[in-house]
């Protein structure tokens, strides 16, 4: 059943990928692993297509950045804090993270408008952020639950503050919990294509993903979209463990 469900799923993915290594319609030129390399080459020398490329990483990039700065210590408070004001803090975030983005999309329009914001990239890193960071916020604050307490007692007991301990010795054990929250928000942010509709105007501005829609797209542009994520996932990888700390208190 599940590989029936996931062929389904990869059909939209594999079509592009298909006809980007099949012969070239219009010039009747053979297909192949070259001539796709060929193809997207010629791609990445046009203008146009560097220019949302580089929006789009641009964008994605700050996105994850700002997003995971925001998400680690707030998963932190969420995760070791205590109260009514902590609880009311994690019922906010779920509330939020509850609520579609549809919902949110116009009155974001008309403050954009009165703000200078719209077709700006700065306008649309604004909107994934607030879209990301609460779901970001729950995953870090699920994964530093595993993380025994124990570790930053014994950092406040040699004289370290809360917020040393924080980034001393609870961050780095949280690694594989910050890159699982950093890949989640670079995939929101770089699949997007509503927000980008709505925000982003100008062809200069555009996305990769919403330049996949318009009349200068191709099969060779949507094989270029899928590279970045491959190379993110393939790179950080063998960074997702877990069991790094499972002796960290051994013998106390």
């Amino acid at each position: 059943m599940l590989l029936l469900v996931t062929a389904v799923v990869l059909v939209p993915v594999g079509v592009p990928v298909w006809r980007a290594f099949g012969p070239d319609r219009r010039t009747g030129a053979p297909g192949g692993a070259l001539a796709l390399l060929d193809a997207v080459v010629r791609a990445l020398s046009s203008p146009a297509v560097r220019t949302w490329l580089t929006n789009s990483l641009l964008v994605t990039s700050v996105t994850v950045v700002v997003s995971i700065a925001v998400a680690a210590p707030a998963g932190y408070v969420v995760s070791r804090g205590r109260g009514r004001g902590v609880r009311g803090f994690a019922l906010l975030i779920f509330g939020l993270q509850s609520l579609p983005i549809l919902l949110f999309t116009v009155p974001l329009f008309v403050l954009f408008t009165s703000l200078g914001l719209n077709d700006t990239l700065p306008g649309v890193m604004v909107v994934y952020v607030g879209m990301s960071v609460a779901v970001a916020t729950w995953m870090m604050s699920s994964h530093l639950d595993s993380i025994p307490v124990e570790l930053e007692e014994a950092t406040w007991i040699d004289g370290c503050s809360v917020l040393g301990g924080f980034l001393r010795v609870v961050l780095p054990n949280a690694l594989p919990g910050v890159l699982s929250a950093a890949v989640y928000v670079f995939l929101l942010t770089w699949n997007d294509y509503w927000i980008a509709l709505v925000f982003l105007r100008s062809e200069a501005s555009y996305t990769l993903g919403l330049a996949l829609a318009g009349p200068g797209s191709s099969p060779v542009i949507a094989v270029i979209s899928m590279l970045p994520p491959l190379v993110v996932f393939g790179v950080l990888n063998r960074y997702f463990s877990v069991g790094g700390i499972g002796g960290a208190l051994a013998g106390r």
